[in-house]
């Protein structure tokens, strides 16, 4: 892992050609993901399923997965991995129970009455990958809030193991969140399907969790037929260290996050250049006995670095230019930081709040902006699930003394027919 000298070019330098990592969608997946995208439109389950044959090699044994058979993964999973999803599900609901909106009412002395309406969506879709990277707590992340909101219905779509079955860790997650139905697809195909319908898949309102290039492209290119949770890049992680922080802890934490994907960034700022020392040694020394090597190897290459500044108050100057997906916090009073920490998708203090604790367990959710869209986009959550309406009710004294005021804007504007609305109503 490279050592950076935060003196205004070493790192801008770097944090420039980080931001290019991810890159545009190339023109040639964007074509493929178009092509399938209209052919579901067109021909509906068929052309899902005739993909299905084509990228997955045969067809499930089923395509939407009975209840039995998901009810049946439930009651005969290993009981630990069971409760350890329940307790993870009480603590993910537990902490999105406490965003729920509430609708308004706000009546005027002069009888005008404003408000605004809150509710879920109708239907929503979960994408959830399939094979080995098949992961049941993006389950818990996508619906437990969802169900929290209100939504009426999940429809959830996977891809079949090679055997044409589905993966029964995802169907113990999706039975223990109260997934509505499950369908054995997966790819772009899959994210077609729920945005356009299909006669066996319901068109959706929404569609959220992970996937690959070839999903990720899709959702994209579906943005507007259906909302989407948003466009995520590669997994990222920034500690930010003094002195008081353990080597062993922050060479870990940042191979959590390399062990995704060679494209994955894991990056320290830290005031001490001992522990910059010691943190790469000990990623040298832990990696060997990772499952991941490899990977972990060629993203902390390509894309990890260490960077040197010489005060607490330039790591988070560094901390907000960056943005992190993940943000860990490894200073003596991390609290004392935490209201100058701006950009960040979510924040881990202290030493013992290692990021895997928010992937699986904390709480918040896992699903969080990347490549830097922290600044301006916010994790999922239960607001990701609602939809809102105002509404207005004005007597007709209300109007007509407002209706002076509406009437300029209004012509100000050139639109006279806005202006006409408010005075055929005063007119002798």
């Amino acid at each position: 892992m490279k050592k950076i000298y935060a003196n205004g070019i070493d790192e801008t330098a770097f944090l420039n050609d980080l931001e290019k990592r991810s890159g545009e969608t190339n023109k040639k997946v964007t074509e493929v993901v178009s092509a399938i995208i209209e052919n579901v439109k067109e021909n509906g389950d068929s052309a899902v399923k005739d993909y299905t044959l084509k990228f997955d090699g045969s067809l499930p044994q089923y395509y939407e997965v009975p209840r039995d058979v998901i009810n049946d993964a439930l009651t005969e999973a290993d009981q630990d991995f069971v409760d350890a999803l329940l307790n993870a599900q009480a603590n993910i609901a537990d902490f999105h129970s406490r965003q729920v909106e509430q609708s308004f009412i706000a009546p005027k002395e002069n009888g005008v009455i404003l408000g605004q309406r809150i509710r879920g969506l109708e239907r929503v879709g979960l994408y959830v990958p399939g094979g080995t990277a098949a992961y049941p707590s993006s389950v818990l992340m996508n619906a437990v809030p969802a169900k929290i909101a209100g939504v009426k219905e999940i429809i959830m779509v996977t891809p079949p193991l090679k055997d044409g079955t589905p993966n029964k860790d995802i169907l113990v997650a999706a039975a223990i969140c109260g997934v509505d139905r499950v369908f054995l697809s997966g790819g772009a195909q899959a994210i077609a399907a729920l945005a356009y319908g299909t006669e066996e898949i319901p068109k959706c309102d929404k569609i959220v969790g992970p996937g690959n290039i070839y999903v990720a492209t899709a959702k994209k290119l579906l943005y507007g037929v259906v909302d989407i949770d948003m466009i995520a890049g590669p997994s990222e992680i920034l500690v930010i260290a003094d002195d008081t922080a353990d080597p062993k802890f922050t060479a870990a934490d940042l191979m959590s996050q390399a062990e995704h994907d060679v494209l994955a960034s894991a990056i320290m700022v830290t005031t001490s250049e001992k522990l910059a020392d010691e943190t790469i040694a000990e990623i040298e020394r832990q990696k060997q006995y990772l499952s991941r090597k490899d990977i972990i190897e060629k993203s902390i290459e390509d894309y990890g670095a260490i960077i040197i500044a010489d005060s607490r108050e330039k790591c988070v100057e560094l901390a907000n230019r960056i943005a992190p997906e993940h943000l860990e916090v490894l200073m003596e009073n991390p609290f004392e930081l935490l209201g100058s920490l701006d950009n960040a998708g979510s924040i881990f203090l202290g030493n013992y709040a290692s990021e895997p604790l928010g992937d699986y367990y904390a709480g918040p959710n896992h699903v969080l902006p990347t490549s830097g869209t922290a600044r301006f986009f916010s994790p999922l959550g239960v607001a990701s699930f609602t939809k809102r309406t105002s509404y207005t009710y004005y007597t007709e004294q209300a109007l007509r003394e407002a209706k002076d005021d509406i009437v300029l804007i209004a012509e100000r504007e050139g639109l006279t027919a806005h202006a006409n609305a408010i005075k055929v109503r005063f007119e002798d």
